[in-house]
């Protein structure tokens, strides 16, 4: 009976292996085939630890037939990462063949920096073209005012290559945009006249290239080209004119605070006028109280008093026949 057991177990286990070995037994074959031999023990393993076998040996086989031999832990460990192995592999091959220095260790970095490894060795070898300004940002031009007040736009071609030592840390094509840009601006607004700009284009790509854009960058710029420029308004006149039409408000401003402190100094005086004049009444009203008084202490006889009268008459004529107001007689 024990011995029927242990049978038994043997058959299953040689049954489990024999399963085992004809699922793997495709891939392994493959490996052999292309010299690229992978352990039966580690496609096991690569199951167990959740790793796609097939990708890992096919990477393993594109790797050996260029010549790149890349070993199977390294290959999991990236791949346990998050990497792209695939595309990993691709640029090895690529970068190899381009005569372009690149280890296993630095193209694992570019892919787990989350930069397309491929597409770099890629640019690398065929230079990249970026417009700037970048058309998908709304923007067709760059804008400048040269310093006899006219504005230029500006369309510039930025070639560039990818800079794999610098690819991981390094500035993306929107600073290299950013900094081409600032970059032209700054040529335009140095420039005396924009005359001077517009016969000598290649003035901006000098200037602009001699400034090192590309440092700290992903890329390495090998040139820029202005492919367009364009005369634009006259901003030194429209702002002179808008300075005098704002001087111009400024001074209609301050012209009507003197009138209005005017016409409040003229309101003041005539209330100064009718105070006066209430005063005078108040003192002429005095004068015949003053005579009544004078009556009464024997200051003042009649002969006086119509001697008075008559030269207050004589005075309201004269002044009757010079068209001024008569004085008031009080009897």
């Amino acid at each position: 009976m024990p011995a029927a057991i242990f049978l038994v177990i043997v058959i299953v286990v040689g049954i489990v292996f024999i399963g085992i070995f004809l699922s793997f037994l495709n891939i392994w074959v493959r490996a052999l085939a292309s010299n690229a031999h992978v352990k039966l023990g580690n496609l096991v393993g690569m199951k167990l630890r959740k790793i796609k076998p097939q990708i890992i040996v096919d990477a393993r086989i594109s790797a050996i037939k260029a010549g790149i031999d890349v070993s199977t832990n390294n290959l999991e460990a990236h791949y346990l990462a998050g990497g792209r192995v695939i595309n990993v592999v691709r640029a090895l091959i690529a970068a190899d063949k381009a005569n372009i220095p690149l280890t296993f260790k630095q193209a694992a970095a570019i892919d787990l920096a989350g930069r397309d490894v491929l597409q770099a060795v890629q640019t690398s070898v065929n230079p990249k073209v970026i417009d700037c300004p970048d058309p998908q940002k709304g923007r067709t031009t760059v804008d400048a005012v040269a310093k006899d007040g006219i504005q230029l736009k500006a369309k510039a071609r930025v070639t560039v290559r990818a800079n794999l030592e610098r690819l991981v840390g390094g500035a993306t094509e929107e600073t290299i945009i950013a900094r081409v840009g600032e970059g032209i601006v700054t040529t335009i607004g140095s420039a005396e006249t924009h005359k001077r700009v517009l016969e000598n284009p290649d003035l901006i790509s000098k200037k602009v290239l001699e400034k090192g854009l590309d440092s700290g960058t992903a890329f390495e710029i090998l040139s820029i080209d202005i492919a367009d420029i364009d005369v634009g308004e006259n901003i030194g006149a429209r702002l002179q004119s808008d300075q005098a039409e704002a001087d111009k408000r400024v001074a209609q401003a301050k012209a009507e605070v003197r009138r209005a402190m005017a016409v409040a100094l003229e309101q003041e005086m005539q209330a100064r006028v009718r105070e006066m004049r209430a005063k005078v009444v108040e003192a002429e009203s005095e004068v015949p109280k003053a005579i009544s008084q004078a009556f009464r202490e024997g200051k003042l006889g009649v002969f006086d008093y119509y001697n008075l009268l008559n030269i207050q008459a004589d005075t309201g004529m004269r002044h009757s026949i010079g068209g001024r107001e008569t004085p008031r007689q009080d009897a």
